[in-house]
């Protein structure tokens, strides 16, 4: 289990592709991973990855592993 994130010592960002249209997340850097939360709810629960999970998350969305297939 990983302790409590500290909220307001984080610095968020999100995707320079963001719509702006509130479905996005944001991530920080935490110590060993990345900390994600759902950035219109930014007081609500943050995830947190540890390095190897998220590179390995990345690297399926990048080779497009959770693409929907158009029909």
């Amino acid at each position: 289990m990983f302790p409590a994130l500290e909220r307001g010592g984080l610095a968020w960002r999100k995707s320079s592709r963001s719509a702006g249209n509130g479905a996005c997340v944001e991530v920080a850097e935490v110590t060993d991973g990345i900390a994600v939360r759902d950035s219109k709810d930014p007081d609500g629960p943050i995830l947190r990855f540890g390095e190897q999970s998220w590179r390995a998350f990345i690297g399926a969305v990048q080779a497009g592993s959770f693409d929907h297939p158009r029909g």
